[in-house]
């Protein structure tokens, strides 16, 4: 975790957050990428004692929004109910218009869950022109966005408690 995120985390003040639950919500498609995102959501996570994790698989990006939907209404009330939902997924441009319906779709579907339920889901999908661009987003000159999602999920849990 960078140095710059670590100050950003502890002046939050949100280090006391060993009960949050997180559910990570990730794509099988361009697994090279998105088991680094998660590895990356992982290492941050334990670093600040977060035991509380789960996994969810879907097919591709398309289907986040809804997994991560069902996935609230199916552990309401139970002890698996998270505090935050990180959904992680990786859309390479190809050259047909699908990346684009894609892109939208996912975008529109995330940001519409974070309307609907009372839970932060975190925004973790690279859109990427090719591979090159994804790596530089796992660690790269752009940051590691796995890790990053993860402190904004703790981010976010810590506001929600203090409103």
């Amino acid at each position: 975790m960078s140095i710059h995120n670590q100050s950003l985390l502890n002046d939050a003040g949100i280090l006391n957050l060993e009960d949050a639950s997180v559910v990570i919500v990730y794509t099988e498609w361009n697994d090279t990428v998105i088991n680094e995102l998660v590895a990356g959501c992982d290492r941050s996570l334990a670093q600040y004692n977060v035991s509380k994790v789960s996994k969810v698989v879907v097919p591709g990006a398309f289907e986040l929004p809804f997994a991560c939907k069902e996935y609230w209404h199916r552990t309401q009330g139970t002890s698996r109910q998270p505090g935050a939902i990180i959904a992680f997924g990786c859309v390479i441009r190809g050259e047909t218009p699908h990346f684009d319906y894609v892109c939208k779709g996912v975008t529109e579907g995330i940001m519409q869950l974070n309307l609907e339920l009372p839970v932060p889901v975190i925004f973790g999908i690279l859109t990427v022109d090719n591979m090159q661009q994804a790596e530089e987003r796992l660690g790269g000159i752009h940051g590691h966005k796995g890790e990053e999602a993860a402190i904004t999920a703790l981010k976010m849990i810590s506001m929600m408690r203090q409103l």
